[in-house]
């Protein structure tokens, strides 16, 4: 259980789950081979958490964030995002689920090079339920100084900031972090995971993050270990560092 509980009426209660996770398996056929990227995993993540799942490449941590994301679907087994079973849902319902309730950041930030900044959040400001205006977004990740400048003119961690706050500008629920550091040098990749940390922190957006960057682990309230397709260990960490306190 996160150690972090909510006060209510002089009782204490635990935090909401917000993905409930049941003995997933996700098998893939590579011509007579078959890949086993998930082994019956459970796992529950809570509304508001920062949580990082660490693993040596091929752990499955990328499937595992696809699935939660409503991006793939599990071989067997069930995965619940508050009351929704996402694994009966249809295509057209998994899509209005990563529409509304998902944000998802890249290890390449995908920005349309000839909009600027404010225009390239704005892309999905127009489709949203309960969307925040694009500069609000952008000020978030301090980048209020960067409203019109396009991605050419911006730094790759100024860049990958324009994308955590094109997945934020929709009011998310959740954010799903795939390498946001991946591509960057130490220092930047700080500057991105305070723009993170300070999301979680302001909007109380349940975050997980993948890494293969154990110095990352300290940030989180709980850290995820993976291994050939299993988590092998949770961890609690009782405190957290900040990004700018991080030695990788």
């Amino acid at each position: 259980m996160l150690n972090k509980q909510y006060q209510q009426k002089d009782k204490i209660l635990p935090p909401e789950v917000i993905f409930h996770v049941h003995r997933i398996t996700k098998v893939y056929q590579m011509g007579e081979v078959e890949v086993r990227a998930l082994r019956l995993v459970d796992l529950d993540l809570y509304e508001g958490e920062f949580v990082v799942l660490l693993g040596p490449s091929g752990s499955g941590k990328s499937t595992l964030l696809n699935i939660l994301g409503g991006l793939d679907i599990p071989s067997s087994g069930e995965v619940f995002f508050r009351e929704r079973n996402l694994t009966n849902a249809s295509d057209a319902q998994l899509t209005r689920f990563r529409r509304d309730c998902v944000g998802f950041i890249f290890q390449f930030y995908n920005l349309i090079p000839s909009l600027t900044a404010r225009e390239n959040v704005a892309l999905v400001t127009e489709i949203a339920r309960r969307p925040m205006s694009p500069q609000q977004a952008l000020e978030l990740v301090g980048l209020s100084n960067r409203l019109d400048h396009f991605p050419a003119q911006m730094s790759g961690g100024e860049q990958q900031r324009v994308a955590i706050a094109r997945a934020i500008a929709k009011n998310p629920e959740v954010l799903l972090c795939d390498e946001p550091t991946g591509a960057l040098d130490f220092q930047t990749g700080k500057l991105v995971l305070e723009a993170l940390a300070q999301v979680n922190r302001e909007l109380g957006t349940t975050t997980a993050i993948i890494t293969h960057n154990a110095g990352i682990a300290a940030m989180a309230d709980r850290v995820i270990m993976m291994r050939s397709g299993e988590i092998t260990h949770i961890q609690h960490n009782e405190t957290k560092l900040t990004p700018a306190e991080l030695e990788w």
